[in-house]
């Protein structure tokens, strides 16, 4: 109990728990398909014991294509998963050293352009196409994700 002026107040130390069967989420990749979770879970071997489990759910387009923007290239066979590239946090941070505010990022690969296996529905994505108009050829763009593409 602290005390200021005869007034006793309770001190709560620990770390906030969980409830009880909540999964929380720790990676929702939409640009590869990928959720991962975790949860506290009873132990196997002592019950009175809460062991963390992690769930990885992974869905594979199959019908995917190497470039996803061009409908005619060729089918994706080769998918690659690896945990420290789902779990990189590029968005700047702000943080305070010495008195003075820097942009941090939490990763050292974020330049790296990231392979896509789905559309990110976040993201705008287009593609070309030839129209036919009054006998004369055009190319125009269109939005593949249109949502993401034209704002509300």
């Amino acid at each position: 109990f602290l005390s200021d002026t005869g007034i006793a107040y309770p001190v709560f130390a620990g770390y906030p728990q969980a409830y009880e069967d909540e999964e929380v989420v720790l990676v929702n990749n939409k640009c590869k398909c990928v959720t991962v979770t975790s949860k506290f879970v009873p132990s196997k071997e002592n019950p009175e014991e809460e062991i963390l489990e992690r769930n990885i759910r992974i869905i594979v387009p199959l019908k995917s294509r190497e470039n996803i923007s061009d409908p005619t290239s060729p089918i994706r066979t080769t998918f690659v998963y690896r945990m420290t590239d789902l779990c990189k946090k590029c968005d700047p941070v702000e943080i305070e050293l010495g008195g003075e505010i820097y942009n941090a990022q939490q990763s050292t690969s974020c330049d790296v352009t990231e392979t896509c296996y789905t559309y990110n529905r976040d993201k705008c994505y287009t593609t070309t196409f030839p129209f036919l108009y009054h006998g004369e050829r055009k190319t125009l763009q269109a939005a593949l994700t249109p949502a993401s593409c034209y704002a509300e």
